[in-house]
């Protein structure tokens, strides 16, 4: 239950922000809105970009200096450096609490700042950059950074993680302040409903005009995501995948699977349509903390197929909503699709895959953090709690 408070300044610093579209963004995106709804007022601090708003939603939009993204193409993020203009930026907002998304070296520095200032600091654990260093063979440098978001989350005073994978991870870091929270989805949006006949048809129509169990995957395409193990599904004449969105692996993964219809980037109704129309969703990535994308195949009726590993895991239940397997082994990918074929209850999965999710929405997620804002503010003894309170 979301608690009677006064209007709240939530400073939000994240790593990554518009016109860069991921997850962390996304995220901060759907708290900005619930912020103005709610009649709160919010400024983002990110990374310097010369494409990117200066407000959103009536929210101000600060930015730091950033590295060139050419310098770490390889994970295609950007990186914010802290500078005085951090500091200054917090200071002129004078929030009532700072939250982190996703911190890395720019929300390790405003979590120092936060704790100088003794204004509370909320963070939200969402990218496993070890994994992904580890993915790359830097097993060298995948312990040092989780050595690093180990002590940002240490130093803010509640993190929250989407899955009981990442908080074990967290946990042996030793992060031991942790809160459950997931991500919410847009049941209308994204909705069994959605399914379009005419975009099935034209699918067809590309794969030689046989119609074919439609396997999708939606989200970045890049490496650690480990689309190459969809090659088995790709040379299957059987199945037609459909790879919805961009990434810098993306001309690799084109010529690894040839046969796949790339579709680029998608959102709002034609991405609801995409997912609605395939059969069956696959994330192979073993590294996700949570993976919204799941959700929203599962909230479009969508039985997936997800690695054993991660957060993906803790959204499907196997055998009724999809499949939990190794997903890097051809022989059990290419199984659990043989098994999702021949079952004669695929109309009783899409409902399961539905209804799984169904509650999940996005004004639940939000009153949830509201309520970790307003504990740690109420909570928290400062001069300006002081000053709230009197």
């Amino acid at each position: 239950m979301v608690r009677d408070s006064l209007p709240m300044r939530i400073a939000i610093v994240t790593e990554s922000f518009l016109p860069t579209i991921n997850g962390v963004t996304n995220s901060v995106l759907r708290i900005l809105e619930h912020l103005g709804d709610q009649g709160h007022t919010a400024t983002v601090i990110a990374p310097e970009n010369s494409h990117g708003p200066t407000q959103y939603q009536g929210h101000s939009i600060a930015r730091v200096p950033a590295l060139p993204l050419q310098s770490i193409s390889k994970v295609g993020l950007p990186l914010g450096i802290p500078s005085r203009r951090l500091e200054t930026a917090i200071t002129r907002f004078n929030p009532d609490l700072v939250h982190l998304a996703s911190p890395f070296i720019l929300g390790g520095a405003a979590a120092r700042i936060a704790k100088k200032m003794a204004i509370p600091c909320l963070s939200v654990y969402q990218t496993d950059l070890a994994g992904f260093a580890k993915h790359y063979g830097l097993s060298a440098a995948g312990s040092g950074l989780q050595k690093l978001v180990g002590k940002i989350h240490r130093n803010s005073d509640r993190t929250l993680v989407p899955s009981f994978s990442a908080m074990s991870e967290l946990h042996d870091a030793g992060v031991t302040n942790t809160h459950l929270w997931r991500r919410g989805v847009n049941t209308n949006l994204f909705t069994p409903q959605a399914k379009d006949s005419d975009l099935r048809q034209r699918w067809f129509s590309r794969s030689s005009g046989t119609a074919k169990i439609l396997v999708g995957y939606v989200g970045r395409i890049a490496n650690e995501k480990r689309l190459v193990d969809l090659k088995v599904i790709d040379q299957n004449p059987d199945f037609q995948l459909i790879i919805t969105g961009d990434g810098p692996a993306r001309s690799r993964i084109e010529k690894e699977l040839p046969n796949a219809i790339f579709t680029g980037y998608q959102f709002g109704i034609e991405l609801a349509k995409i997912y609605a129309s395939l059969d069956i969703f696959v994330h192979p990535g073993p590294h996700e903390t949570f993976c919204q994308s799941v959700q929203e195949a599962l909230a479009s009726g969508v039985p997936c197929i997800v690695p054993k590993t991660g957060g993906p895991a803790e959204l499907v239940i196997n055998g009724e909503t999809g499949f939990i397997i190794d997903t890097g082994n051809p022989e059990s990918l290419l199984g659990s699709l043989n098994r999702f074929v021949l079952r004669r209850d695929r109309t009783s999965m899409s409902e399961a895959a539905r209804d799984s999710v169904s509650k999940r929405t996005w004004p639940t997620i939000m009153n949830e953090l509201m309520d970790h804002y307003s504990d740690l503010i109420e909570n928290t003894p400062s001069k300006k709690m002081g000053a709230r309170s009197a």
